[in-house]
């Protein structure tokens, strides 16, 4: 039989993938990150640095917003310090992802969180963060966290109080002096005897106690109302309200996500030991499965809330001492992110 011809192999190595990985690639990476002007001194002294991704840019994050995050955005979080004894600076970089953020946003939250890794050596452990579902690593950082609806561009400070939205926000006691403040559906419905709120209508605040609530939330509530009318000039008109809705509307109230606890962990192995790349469920969810020579994916909580760090994170059990490029590549791309172990 004429005109067969054999298919002609190639050889991954001379196609443009045979530097990924190389000295030459991250090379290339630095230098791209450094010209980024938001990491300009990013991890340079202990300390906290946020910045929003805004149309594909990385913007500096005030530190009077510190602890506030709105639910239509996406975040990068540098936190830089020392340990005892040690002038060497280490890092802790979280991407936090808004549950209504954008695929272009938190793509690129993503990207830019890998590029400040880069820049810093590779020396930062890399954190994925959603909301709601946050790390106890994270929470750390703040002593109020509030995760309000919206973008930023939404805030008392850009719109100012005529077009001001306003909005129900619950408070939350969290022990060990940290309080979580979340925007609810600002409606009467969304009141229950159990929690404080706060009714934000701009130059108008009121606090409603329920029945049962807790003294420190009562305490927190406080607090917070002061910092907004500081935030506000002053100008602010307060009150407080043993029960009752505070003249609240009618609607439909937030169905609650399931939390953490409603997920059953799972572990998961990658290995390329049958000559191409597999992966499989493990017995349990203990370190006893692990092997230095596998690859290891942790999902603790059902996708899109799925995540992978190294072991000794908050939720992750991760191991791995022997690597083999071609299970890193996989690991990370399922992950979002490459993860530096």
């Amino acid at each position: 039989m004429s005109g067969l011809v054999k298919a002609k192999k190639y050889d991954w190595k001379d196609s443009n993938l045979a530097l990924f990985g190389s000295d030459t690639e991250k090379n290339v990476k630095k230098e791209a990150a450094a010209g980024e002007k938001a990491w300009e001194g990013a991890g340079e002294k202990p300390g906290l640095e946020i910045w929003r991704i805004v149309k594909f840019k990385v913007t500096d994050w005030p530190k009077e917003d510190h602890g506030k995050f709105f639910d239509g955005d996406s975040y990068i979080i540098l936190n830089t310090y020392k340990e005892k004894e040690s002038d060497e600076l280490l890092y802790d970089v979280h991407f936090w992802i808004g549950k209504h953020s954008t695929q272009d946003e938190y793509g690129t939250a993503a990207y830019k969180t890998v590029e400040l890794d880069t820049l810093l050596n590779d020396k930062p452990i890399q954190h994925r963060e959603v909301q709601n579902h946050e790390s106890e690593l994270f929470k750390s950082y703040f002593k109020e966290l509030q995760t309000l609806d919206g973008g930023a561009d939404s805030g008392f400070r850009r719109v100012g109080p005529k077009e001001y939205k306003p909005r129900l926000l619950k408070v939350n006691d969290e022990g060990r002096n940290k309080v979580r403040i979340t925007e609810v559906t600002y409606c009467k419905e969304s009141i229950t005897p159990d929690n404080v709120y706060i009714i934000d209508n701009g130059l108008e605040i009121v606090q409603i106690n329920g029945a049962n609530c807790d003294k420190d939330e009562k305490f927190a509530a406080v607090q917070h109302i002061q910092k907004l009318k500081s935030e506000r000039g002053g100008n602010v008109k307060t009150e407080t309200k043993e029960g009752g809705y505070g003249g609240l509307p009618s609607g439909v109230p937030d169905t609650e996500e399931p939390g953490d606890e409603d997920f059953e962990p799972t572990i998961k192995k990658l290995s390329d030991a049958s000559g191409h790349l597999q992966i499989t469920d493990t017995s349990g969810f203990s370190k006893s499965v692990l092997d230095s020579k596998d690859e290891l994916l942790d999902e603790d909580q059902s996708p899109p809330r799925s995540s992978i760090c190294c072991e000794g994170g908050p939720k992750i059990i991760l191991s791995r001492t022997e690597w083999q490029p071609d299970d890193r590549r996989l690991c990370s791309w399922t992950a979002s992110i490459p993860i530096r172990l």
